[in-house]
């Protein structure tokens, strides 16, 4: 229903604006189409998980299957549009496996942008969060080196895009060409039903320099997170009186104000590239708090860019705690509090801490299409399951896990 709605403002949108545009000679509307799409397949050691780019995926390599094509794969097609002299439009529609499964394909972009002077533009509508290096591109795999950015830094914010308005300045210094942007917006998730993921109240504010071949990036992103995850857990928790009534308060995810703070630096000369970014979120939920960062190197060579990466996030806070006191409840209570307590600490153990290195080679085939060839070596820490989804209850972190991709990226 949210992606009708949202289909339906761009083509009334649009259509006001053609035709505002094509009453006037100069300003004669300007449609174009692109693409862009990845073929992958990933293989991972692990028997008693899943491997996969993206906590909003169904499954991907390991336990579901040794070899998996969902992990990476995508075909997204973008309709730009220069409506008026001051008015232009982006809509882009992304098909990848999402948790339902299913390949429907998902409206990442829809908005509207007003250019009111040369250096400030105005937009609405569906806008990509302006956080990471690869904010802009972040599902086009055929623009960064690697088969797919490092989990360790990116799955600490799965969610790619936000409902509503956003302003953009560019300004310089001296050699230094500054881009601010600040937005306001809102977002919702569709997990397995009837479960969702909301963020209301979303505000932020990036800024990107460029100087020569250096481009850094620095955000912070916060809004207000709502879920019914847990609703049932924490329902119970307030059974128990004030101390489980105050486990509720500090872990359900209700209403609560999570930030994420990130600097990107990528420095690019043609013949070779090192990119890095540090990230820091705090949450106040049982999504915890997080530190993350990742360098990554490569050097090209004709056709040829190998590359390694190496990656890491990691708790900045307690990842179990002792829940209700067992042993001083009644004994008749005391199985359900210690059922409440694991419950509590299996949705602790989903904050991630793991460390990973990466090698690879992107070959440009053509200058439309990469042949990539990557392996991870991917550790998830003790107390957590990492990145890793859909585990079992023989899984075991703590250990390195092998995992061996190939993708094909093109645009058209």
């Amino acid at each position: 229903m949210q992606q009708q709605r949202l289909a339906q403002f761009l083509f009334l949108s649009l259509s006001g604006l053609a035709a505002a545009g094509a009453a006037r000679a100069q300003d004669k509307p300007d449609w174009r189409i692109s693409g862009f799409g990845t073929l992958g397949v990933v293989h991972a050691s692990e028997r008693e998980a899943d491997y996969t780019s993206s906590v909003f995926k169904a499954n991907g390599a390991g336990a579901t299957r040794r070899w998996s094509t969902d992990v990476d794969s995508r075909l997204g097609v973008q309709l730009d549009a220069t409506l008026a002299r001051h008015w232009s439009a982006v809509l882009q529609v992304v098909s990848e496996q999402g948790l339902d499964n299913t390949y429907r394909p998902r409206v990442e972009w829809a908005n509207i942008k007003y250019q009111a002077t040369p250096e400030l533009a105005l937009r609405v509508g569906r806008i990509a969060l302006p956080v990471f290096l690869t904010a802009d591109y972040r599902k086009v795999g055929y623009a960064y080196p690697w088969v797919r950015p490092p989990v360790e830094g990116y799955d600490v914010l799965p969610v790619t895009s936000s409902d509503g308005i956003d302003a953009t300045l560019r300004w310089g210094v001296g050699p230094v060409r500054n881009a601010s942007q600040v937005f306001y917006g809102h977002s919702a998730v569709s997990l397995i039903e009837p479960l969702h993921v909301y963020g209301r109240r979303g505000v932020g504010i990036s800024n990107t320099s460029d100087w020569g071949a250096l481009s850094v990036r620095a955000n912070v992103v916060s809004a207000e997170i709502s879920s019914d995850i847990g609703a049932g857990l924490f329902d119970a928790f307030d059974a128990f009186g004030p101390v489980g009534r105050d486990l509720t308060r500090r872990y359900e995810m209700d209403h609560k104000r999570m930030m994420l703070a990130n600097i990107g630096v990528n420095y690019d000369p043609g013949s070779w590239f090192v990119m890095a970014e540090a990230g820091r979120t705090v949450g106040h939920s049982f999504l915890g708090s997080t530190r993350s960062a990742y360098v990554s190197a490569g050097w090209r060579w004709r056709a040829f860019t190998p590359y390694a990466t190496y990656a890491r996030v990691r708790a900045a806070g307690a990842t179990t705690d002792p829940g209700l006191p067992v042993a001083a409840l009644p004994p008749a209570l005391a199985p359900a509090a210690a059922a409440l307590n694991a419950g509590l600490n299996t949705l602790l153990w989903t904050i991630p801490q793991q460390t990973s290195q990466a090698a690879g080679v992107r070959w440009d085939l053509r200058t439309n299409m990469a042949l990539k060839l990557q392996y991870d070596r991917v550790t998830p820490q003790e107390g957590s399951r990492g990145t890793f989804i859909n585990p079992t209850t023989r899984f075991v972190p703590g250990h390195p896990v092998h995992v061996a991709s190939v993708a094909l990226d093109f645009v058209y």
